[in-house]
């Protein structure tokens, strides 16, 4: 599974409209567990709750934890995407 240039783009602009109920979850956890403190409310577990059984949730958290120690080591000695990931824009005449 991967996300397409429109679902990247969408997460970028903060549109998670965009998303399922069940795809918006996990994405407000990684949101939730990326702040500091981290705090995530009753209403999001009873979200996630609804989506996902405990142990999936306990997975998914550690998953969520390992990207953002990644992402933060990774700053730290400034290791970049290598440009693994570049969006090609639509041509200007697709555009409207």
């Amino acid at each position: 599974y991967g996300l397409s240039d429109d679902e990247i783009g969408n997460l970028l602009a903060d549109r998670l409209d965009q998303f399922s109920a069940a795809e918006q979850a996990p994405l407000r956890l990684a949101d939730a567990l990326a702040g500091a403190p981290v705090e995530v409310s009753d209403a999001l577990y009873a979200q996630l709750r609804s989506h996902f059984s405990e142990e999936a949730l306990i997975e998914l958290a550690a998953d969520i934890a390992q990207e953002s120690y990644r992402a933060r080591w990774n700053r730290v000695f400034e290791v970049d995407s290598d440009a693994l990931y570049c969006p090609v824009p639509a041509p200007s005449i697709m555009r409207r």
